[in-house]
């Protein structure tokens, strides 16, 4: 693999100007598709098939809605009043003959005619239906107009707030918080270069990464369902990833002009040495998000694979766009003399992480123990790990749509904001009413049932829905509970009539997810760690690093797992981070979190450990190459962790319900993963192995592949021109090199 890509550094550094071109019509190119032809996100989380789903699907067959988009209109009367007073309900009916006047607007309900007043009689929600479709977004306008007719109810004292799907906030995937991230991650960049000019180049081949995958997401979603929490997180990895796969090939590129190479030989040792990290590390993410389609949820399909997309470009982004880059500037990455950046090429230099490395191998057994210890214990919180998916509940008590879930949760009962519906089939009219009112008579008795409605038949008598209020939230596990107990209840009415009885509604929907999605987070946990074991057996030809970092990355992912829970479900510095809401994680969090911190935690490891196997390739040394790998590479991958966790806590600033837990989650995974298991348990583990390290079985020697991630290929040296080969092929190229490329 070193060789290849020492092949294409080499291509990029010598036509510099045909790359840099090309990169830029294909960016352009992008662009323009993705502004003429780009398609609409979609906020649905259902599963098609689920039970819930298909019942929903039939009910919805029987009793057609227009596709609009709607919304909700909540009236309180002041403390000690009512809505039927004269001087209040005058003002209410007035607001709603207002609002159905406003373009735009196709209806507005009477919340009396619809049974919508709360029984103090103090509440009352009124539907709005606007003409907009539902896969589209209401005009702000009209939205605006909408609201200001409730002016007149305000001016008579009543309250008045807008909720329901049309009013809920739109969450940008990039806005203002997050160029916070990339300012953070440009001054970290400097910092570790000592040049405002080689920070830049990670910075900008990352920003150009972004741009390319979110008009190429965009444009897919012309034509096929992109969720709108995709781009979020396709930005929020495509940023990080691509700042840190730059950051590793500049950082060698500069160690080794600061060695006296040549331009062009370095732009392609670069490319072949770090570039091999950036490949199998990029590999291990790659797959892991194409991995969460296996769980069958269409949402976590999409986001995955837009996600996988934006690492891909940002790997892509560094292997081509990057070397042609670094050639064009030139010896004006030369590190100055006397700097931190040409004094890590010396063999002598003290750095920090080797300091901090040789403390840990000062006391190897105590540091593991002690490290170990801790990481559980903040682990142990995600024994209490709960899912759900996300409603109006969890987004800012600032936005009218939680201020509308607030009051008719607390004046209808909190089961009001997430009503269930059993739906009843048969072919004979006379068997569903039959059937309609056992059905009636059993939902009395289920408990966690706060309210039970007439019986709602179809016009073709062939299907009857009842409604019900759960005695709890949508989100919360007694009512998942309940589910489950009204499924059991119905079974035999329905096996008794002939006919199909099924619990549905969009709680029930998002429920079938939730538990969907907790199911699969085992079995994905079992493939990654599979995966880890394999590929690093690969990389680094070894029984033991595989294993050792396989047991690192699961004390990360529990750790993050379990400071998730403190901070979401108990609200340990909840109000610190901005959280808006306490309770369940949002259900694909964990599954992603896990995904994503793998792919992080490989990273790391073959940023550090391939620098410590490279120097035991060459001296045969185990606890020199541990010094001397810590010395080559922690000063690297401490800042490609800082970078990481800034990318990842400014998307907390959003205050998106359904991201914050992920980027808290990857934030503090990375943290735990780079410090607290690379930088500490690796040095520890690898100093008690010794050369047992490094060790592989004969037999299974022969089978594994040679990937040489280390660039063990290439010759030492500083003047080295490529991988050991042929004399006529190293003529060629070194040919190639001199009198192609103009860069002194």
């Amino acid at each position: 693999m070193a060789t290849l890509l020492y092949r294409l550094g080499a291509f990029g550094a010598r036509r510099r100007r045909t790359m840099m071109l090309g990169w830029l019509i294909v960016l352009v190119a992008v662009a323009a598709l993705g502004i003429a032809f780009g398609g609409s996100l979609q906020n649905t989380k259902s599963i098609p098939g689920s039970p819930a789903q298909t019942a929903l699907t039939r009910m919805e067959q029987h009793w057609p809605g227009p596709d609009s988009q709607s919304a909700q209109v909540v009236f309180q009367a002041p403390p000690g009043h009512r809505l039927d007073e004269p001087g209040l309900q005058g003002p209410m009916h007035a607001s709603l003959a207002a609002a159905g006047r406003v373009p735009g607007v196709a209806a507005v309900g009477d919340p009396a005619a619809d049974a919508m007043i709360s029984p103090d009689g103090r509440t009352a929600v009124a539907d709005v239906d606007f003409t907009t479709a539902k896969d589209e977004d209401v005009p702000t306008a009209t939205l605006d107009a909408v609201k200001a007719t409730g002016d007149t109810a305000r001016g008579a004292g009543l309250t008045v707030v807008y909720g329901g799907d049309a009013y809920v906030p739109a969450n940008a995937p990039m806005g203002p918080t997050e160029l916070i991230g990339i300012l953070v991650a440009l001054a970290i960049l400097v910092i570790t270069f000592g040049s405002m000019l080689a920070a830049g180049m990670p910075l900008l081949t990352a920003v150009l990464g972004v741009v390319g995958s979110m008009m190429t997401i965009l444009t897919v979603a012309s034509a096929v369902g992109v969720s709108e929490n995709a781009p979020t997180l396709a930005i929020m990895l495509g940023l990080a990833v691509g700042i840190d796969y730059a950051l590793l090939i500049v950082s060698r590129h500069r160690a080794q002009l600061a060695g006296g190479m040549p331009v062009p030989e370095s732009v392609a040792r670069a490319t072949a040495t770090a570039g091999s990290s950036v490949v199998f590390a990029g590999a291990t993410v790659l797959i892991a998000l194409a991995g969460l389609s296996v769980a069958g949820v269409p949402m976590l399909t999409s986001m995955g694979l837009a996600s996988a997309g934006a690492v891909a470009m940002a790997v892509i982004m560094a292997l081509t766009l990057l070397p042609a880059l670094l050639a064009g500037l030139g010896r004006r990455l030369v590190p100055k003399p006397g700097s931190k950046a040409a004094g890590i090429t010396r063999q002598d230099k003290t750095t920090v992480g080797t300091k901090w490395v040789r403390g840990v191998l000062r006391h190897p057994v105590r540091n593991l123990v002690l490290v170990t210890a801790g990481l559980l214990v903040i682990a142990a919180p995600a024994l209490r790990l709960q899912t759900s998916l996300t409603d109006d509940g969890s987004n800012p008590t600032s936005t009218s749509t939680r201020q509308a879930y607030d009051l008719i949760g607390r004046s209808f009962g909190p089961g009001a904001n997430g009503p269930l519906v059993v739906l009843i089939e048969n072919t004979d009219a006379t068997a569903t009413a039959t059937t309609a009112a056992a059905v009636e008579k059993v939902l009395h008795g289920v408990p966690g049932v706060a309210d039970v409605s007439d019986v709602d038949t179809a016009r073709d008598r062939t299907a009857a829905r009842i409604r019900i209020i759960p005695a709890t939230g949508p989100r919360s596990r007694e009512t998942s509970d309940l589910v489950s107990r009204l499924n059991t209840a119905v079974a035999p009415v329905a096996r008794q009539d002939g006919g199909r009885v099924a619990v549905t509604g969009q709680t029930a929907v998002s429920i079938d997810v939730a538990t969907k999605l907790s199911g699969a987070l085992i079995p994905f946990a079992v493939v990654v760690v599979g995966l880890s074991l394999l590929l690093l057996t690969i990389a680094f030809r070894s029984i033991a690093i595989p294993v050792k970092a396989t047991a690192g990355f699961l004390l990360s992912v529990g750790a993050a797992f379990g400071a998730t829970v403190a901070v979401f479900q108990w609200g340990w510095l909840a109000g610190l981070l901005g959280v808006p809401s306490l309770g369940p994680v949002a259900s694909f969090a964990p599954i992603i979190v896990m995904a994503v911190l793998f792919g992080l935690a490989m990273d790391y490891e073959v940023f550090l450990v391939s620098a410590m196997r490279e120097d035991y390739g060459h001296r045969r040394d185990a606890r020199g190459a541990i010094l001397t790998g810590a010395r080559n590479a922690s000063r690297v991958v401490t800042a490609a962790a800082l970078i990481m966790i800034a990318v990842f806590l400014t998307f907390l600033l959003g205050k998106d319900p359904d991201v914050m837990p992920i980027a808290f989650g990857l934030a503090f995974g990375v943290l735990v993963d780079a410090f607290a298991v690379r930088m500490t348990l690796v040095p520890a583990v690898l100093a008690l192995l010794g050369d047992r390290a490094w060790w592989l079985p004969r037999r299974l020697d022969r089978w594994v592949p040679h990937l040489d991630v280390e660039g063990e290929s290439l010759p030492s040296g500083p003047g080295a021109s490529r991988p050991a080969a042929g004399p006529a092929e190293h003529l060629a190229l070194r040919e190639e090199l001199e009198t192609g490329s103009a860069v002194r």
